[in-house]
């Protein structure tokens, strides 16, 4: 981090946006992760976000971009005791891609009260199919499983890989042309086929407008965890842009969190499917790029990428 200035003032938005949506805040949990990936913060894109309801009561999430040059972030954060090495799959996801195809930057995905939760590996010019994706060994047989399930709703190319440490989940993120895109009853047909709550039209039309899907699956079974779709980010979007209720302490946090910059300010809101509801992921944009097109940091799991 660029001195203990910039430090501090992230530090206090991370507390004062903490205290809107009701997560405890300490930075014995946060300063590990600014010391072990500092060097990004300084001058990257850094988004708070919080999800809707209550599965992620309590914690405000904040993501950003890697160092750009430290490579593989995997060693880094095992060397900071962030994730436990094991003989688990999941442990050998980014060091199995490396190399095999351009990967234009690293995330990472925290938590104030959980800590260290996520990578991510983003290679948009270098978009990759579900079957090269179902040839390494080390990625779900669930990404096999469900490739003529991915065919028949035009997911054809992976654009970002997430990995949840914690939890032994993993993401593919979809990337769509504006034409290819599916449309509102597609995203309906999916939802019923996975078996994932159904969405009423007013979400369908605005799911539909996503550049990009998020699908979350895991080595214990060939089932979806989840499904999320998640509209760019845009300046001056508000809680009633979304068609779902937004509770009142995040409606105040994605309209009155610190931000590192001048003008409006930046928002995302997603929708993810899970069997048992449909959730809003909220997010705030606390430092923008003037050279980061915005739709890129998309994720929906407080998972920005």
């Amino acid at each position: 981090m660029s001195g203990g200035t910039e430090a501090e003032k992230l530090y206090s938005a991370l507390e004062e946006s903490a205290r809107l949506v009701g997560a405890p805040f300490s930075r014995d949990k946060i300063s590990p992760i600014l010391a072990t990936f500092g060097d990004a913060l300084a001058d990257g894109v850094i988004v708070f976000s919080v999800q809707t309801g209550g599965r992620h009561s309590g914690e405000l999430d904040y993501s950003f971009m890697a160092p750009p040059g430290l490579g593989d972030p995997y060693p880094h954060a095992v060397a900071a005791g962030f994730i436990e090495e094991s003989d688990h799959p999941v442990n050998s996801v980014l060091s199995d891609i490396q190399g095999q195809w351009p990967i234009r930057e690293h995330f990472v995905d925290c938590g104030v009260a959980g800590g260290f939760k996520k990578l991510y590996a983003h290679f948009p010019e270098a978009p990759q199919k579900v079957s090269t994706l179902a040839a390494i060994p080390s990625l779900p047989q669930a990404v096999a499983d469900n490739a003529d399930l991915f065919a028949r709703y035009g997911l054809d190319e992976v654009a970002m890989i997430g990995v949840d440490y914690k939890r032994k989940t993993m993401n593919l993120y979809f990337q769509f042309t504006d034409e290819g895109r599916p449309g509102p009853s597609a995203i309906l047909s999916l939802l019923r086929e996975i078996g994932l709550h159904e969405a009423d039209q007013a979400m369908l039309d605005f799911a539909h407008k996503s550049m990009r899907a998020n699908i979350t699956l895991s080595w214990d079974s060939p089932k979806i965890v989840r499904v999320a779709f998640a509209p760019p980010p845009g300046l001056g979007l508000v809680p009633s842009d979304v068609p779902a209720p937004i509770e009142p302490n995040i409606a105040r946090f994605v309209t009155t969190a610190p931000v590192s910059y001048d003008g409006e300010r930046m928002a995302l809101f997603g929708v993810k499917w899970f069997p048992d509801g449909e959730y809003i992921d909220v997010c705030s944009y606390y430092r923008t790029s003037t050279w980061y097109e915005p739709y890129r940091l998309v994720t929906a799991d407080g998972e920005q990428p």
